[in-house]
């Protein structure tokens, strides 16, 4: 049994029968802070930011980590006393990672729709560099820093018209696509940023999209990257620092996408003798692996074609599976149930598309039974919502054999706690 329900990640592995998260039985965390939880692994996070950290070791680097797959305060902290960034999308997601304990100088702000608000307060912080999007924002960029009396560093996001092979939904390198300048046209605005007094050009961005299982595209990414600042270079524009982006993927159910390590290790063969900083935003790769939702049986309901079986989790609590399709293994927490049955675990929400895995095989369910939906550390909990009147669920971080409520599960006051009804 313990082949068929293998997890991604060898931090979750089984026991005498029952499923652990390092040295911790989620029997116990289930009986503790109920469900569903999101449920992470704090040696499966720390792991791959050090694969990355020994791949590009002996090259100047910063890993920023991106916010948006994960901003909980507790894994925040844990990647910055690590040494770990930030990279950001939003002025809210600048405030969690400097409460996490990310130094400004270590945050890298993206997105191409910064509002005025969030371009004065990054460059108030500090922020090492924001990767413009646009010719509008390069001049509004410029303008509140002669405002500020404040000089803007900055870098130029590339859409280099690379596929990226990955869910539609999730590729952001192609010319259709809202992100980043067309390549045909970044000379240019370069040229621009150089003639406007209150900017500082520090480098060139990209990212072509995400949870990549073949790097080959990010890596040729790199190389139109170095084209690029060659280029720059002879027009007398020097670049310091190449910022590729995030996008390694993680092993949902067979992929076998590079690790952080081996990954790392082909960008730093490009880039030995380039003399540049290099910045890279892995979230997925980092967090993915990192947790699980922890959901209990509810109702299993059984017809002559199908067989449902309803957990306390919804889509709204993890939405990637209505959203994009996405698979994530389902595992038993308890293997001692020897019958097996194919069935669809789905949520209560009312939506068709609130399901987690159709003809799955797992231990015949019955009503109170645990189920473990893998991978759930990217893109789960910062994605989930009220949808249905449903709170938020909680977050527990689990250190050998140590756990730790890192968020409290939401009370229904809190439904209504910013509205005014009367």
């Amino acid at each position: 049994m313990t082949e068929t329900f293998d997890t991604p990640s060898r931090y979750f592995a089984y026991r005498e029968g029952r499923l652990f998260v390092e040295e911790v039985d989620l029997q116990e965390i289930a009986e503790h802070y109920q469900t569903p939880t999101y449920v992470y692994s704090q040696a499966a996070l720390l792991d791959a930011l050090e694969g990355y950290r020994k791949g590009l070791e002996g090259i100047p680097h910063l890993i920023a980590y991106s916010v948006k797959a994960n901003g909980n305060l507790a894994l925040l902290r844990l990647l910055a006393e690590q040494g770990a960034g930030a990279d950001l999308t939003s002025g809210g997601e600048m405030q969690l990672a400097l409460r996490g304990g990310v130094p400004a100088e270590r945050m890298v702000f993206s997105g191409v729709g910064k509002t005025d608000k969030e371009i004065r307060d990054a460059l108030r912080a500090g922020v090492r560099m924001l990767n413009v999007e646009s010719e509008p924002e390069l001049e509004t960029i410029s303008a509140i820093a002669e405002d500020l009396g404040q000089p803007a560093p900055i870098s130029i996001r590339v859409n280099p018209n690379i596929d990226a092979k990955t869910h539609p939904k999730i590729t952001t390198g192609l010319k259709e696509h809202k992100f980043g300048v067309p390549w045909d046209q970044a000379v240019a605005l370069y040229r621009r940023a150089a003639g406007l007094s209150w900017i500082q050009i520090l480098g060139i961005s990209a990212h072509i999209g995400s949870s990549l299982a073949d790097t080959t595209p990010l890596l040729q990414t790199l190389d139109r990257l170095l084209e690029l600042r060659d280029t720059l270079q002879k027009e007398g524009i020097p670049i310091t620092t190449l910022d590729l982006g995030g996008g390694l993927g993680i092993r949902y159910d067979q992929e076998s996408p590079d690790t952080p390590e081996s990954y790392a290790a082909k960008i730093k063969e490009r880039l030995r003798s380039a003399g540049v900083m290099l910045i890279l935003e892995p979230g997925r790769s980092i967090v993915g692996n990192s947790a699980v939702l922890l959901c209990r049986v509810t109702y299993v309901k059984r017809s002559d074609d199908h067989t449902f079986v309803v957990v306390d989790a919804g889509m709204n609590d993890l939405a990637r599976p209505a959203i994009y399709g996405a698979f994530h293994r389902i595992v038993p927490v308890s293997l001692a149930e020897t019958e097996t049955e194919s069935v669809n675990v789905v949520g209560p929400i009312c939506e068709s598309s609130d399901v987690f895995g159709k003809q799955r095989v797992l231990p015949r369910c019955r009503r109170g039974d645990l189920l473990a939906i893998c991978s759930a550390g990217a893109y789960g909990f910062s994605m989930a919502s009220h949808y249905n009147g449903r709170v938020l669920p909680a977050e527990v971080l689990i250190s050998r054999k140590i756990h730790r409520l890192v968020r409290k599960r939401e009370t229904v006051e809190e439904l209504w706690r910013h509205q005014i009804w009367e």
